[in-house]
């Protein structure tokens, strides 16, 4: 497969058990996404365990994202077979969790009085179904309904983000993080993030077992971006909520700004929401979802995401191929020399201490391997790390050449699938770097992702950060190799 752009895959009733897990990984499927706002800890926990059991059957290392559910303000449950909300009538929503209906909608926000202002508009579960608030009482908001809808369970509400009082993480999500955290997953999403503290209350729980990923889905979020971003590990553009929480024609100019920012810092970061939403019933996407996902690969995100699709979908296989083939078309166009000279002049003017998160001799190797790699027409860039940091700074510069990532870690082998064009490569603790780098290439030569008579470029740090979990050692040795 040459295909460099990541695949997330929500798994669900429709893909969760072990044929399908290991058909999807065949298909291409790189990160499995647990949604944990469906479904119980034992149910979810199960789940991670036939991934790995997949994983190891196929041969191929996959990562585990666990999204925690965040804050959420439900409607009261609806009547079985749900109600239809008509445009233009008239409404009355009240505080509590007793039954909604066709004329009264029950919330379960205790301040939702006093949070609601005459005039805002108020959406249901997708953003499908708005109203439109006309009055507010002491015990009642009358509102009017301006796009209709069928609607049915407990769908959520959405209230403007920035007076919503419920904050993230909830206490029930860092119950849920230590449980997935314990049981190893490698990512956890946090979700309706507005501030950096957010994210370090689920670090204080989760500490170093678990990569975190912010989901930016509210206006907060996107005002704090760079501090946000500089919390994460890794990102998420959420665009179902963030298309509610803004402007819904700011939202491709909003992804745009957030890949290209996680990029330019060495953040992975993917791009999420309806991307082949038509296919949870039809055999084919739209063409719009389709130009949808090739237009994410141009803006150079680390991985597409599939939700529903895969959940609950009819042919979760096929959506995974149907994403497959065309970002590996989309990448055939993309533009990634001219995003690596960009970076390159950006970072120039900036500093190598401002360029990213890692430490500047890290900003500055992996800078010179990307030059270096054009100007010797290496074939494959090898990235010997301990964390996974050196192959992310390495994946910015989105180089034509291989990248292959390898650590001795492998929860640090399987994080890596989630970054942009890394082949994950699990190899021994060597104690030179001279040993490093003469290993490096003859694993990845062993497992046939290098070649005899080939050109490649060894990335590597000082031993120590392949023998110390807390070594920061930074990324200072490159080395040009001819594969005898």
């Amino acid at each position: 497969m040459t295909r460099r752009t990541k695949i997330v895959a929500t798994i669900g009733p429709a893909s969760d058990d072990i044929t399908q897990l290991c058909d999807l990984i065949d298909a291409g499927l790189d990160v499995v996404r647990l949604n944990l706002s469906h479904g119980t800890l034992e149910e979810h926990i199960d789940r991670l365990a036939r991934v790995r059991e997949a994983s190891e059957r196929v041969g191929r290392p996959v990562a585990v994202l666990a999204d925690l559910p965040g804050p959420k303000v439900r409607l009261g449950k609806f009547p079985d077979g749900g109600v239809d909300l008509r445009v233009g009538a008239p409404l009355s929503m009240r505080v509590g969790d007793a039954r909604s209906g066709a004329t009264i909608l029950h919330v379960d926000y205790p301040t939702l009085l006093e949070d609601l202002e005459v005039g805002e508009r108020v959406q249901i579960g997708d953003g499908g179904i708005s109203l439109r608030v006309e009055e507010i009482r002491s015990d009642e908001a009358l509102v009017r309904v301006e796009a209709g809808g069928h609607t049915d369970g407990s769908p959520g509400v959405h209230i403007a983000s920035e007076r919503l009082r419920l904050t993230a993480p909830t206490d029930h999500d860092l119950v849920l993080a230590e449980a997935m955290a314990g049981a190893g997953v490698e990512y956890m999403a946090v979700s309706f993030v507005r501030a950096p503290h957010e994210m370090k209350a689920v670090r204080d729980v989760v500490g170093s077992r678990a990569l975190l990923v912010a989901k930016i889905e509210t206006r907060g979020a996107v005002e704090e971006l760079t501090a946000v971003v500089g919390a994460s590990d890794a990102v998420m553009v959420a665009r179902g909520d963030l298309g509610i929480d803004c402007p819904i024609e700011e939202v491709p100019h909003l992804q745009k700004r957030i890949v290209r920012h996680c990029v330019s810092v060495g953040v992975p970061v993917i791009t999420a929401t309806q991307m082949l939403e038509s296919m949870i019933t039809a055999p084919s996407p739209t063409r719009a979802e389709a130009s949808d996902v090739a237009n994410a690969v141009f803006d150079g995100t680390d991985a597409l995401m599939l939700s529903g699709e895969t959940a609950i979908g009819r042919d979760p296989v096929a959506v995974v191929r149907t994403m497959s083939t065309i970002a590996e078309r989309a990448e055939s166009e993309a533009s990634y020399r001219q995003w690596a000279d960009r970076l390159g002049r950006v970072q120039r003017q900036a500093g190598w201490a401002g360029a990213d998160r890692a430490d500047p001799i890290t900003a500055a190797v992996s800078h010179a391997a990307s030059q270096a790699a054009r100007d010797v027409d290496a074939d494959a860039i090898l990235c010997c790390t301990r964390s996974g940091r050196t192959a992310a700074a390495m994946a910015r510069f989105r180089p034509e050449a291989r990248l292959i990532g390898l650590s001795p870690d492998p929860h640090t082998v399987r994080s890596l699938s989630l970054m942009w064009g890394v082949e994950p490569l699990r190899v021994d603790t060597y104690g030179t770097t001279d040993e490093m780098v003469w290993f490096a290439v003859e694993t990845a030569l062993a497992q046939g992702h290098i070649d005899h008579g080939e050109t490649v470029l060894v990335l590597a740090g000082g031993p120590g950060s392949w023998h110390d979990e807390a070594s920061n050692v930074a990324t200072d040795v490159l080395r040009i190799v001819e594969v005898r």
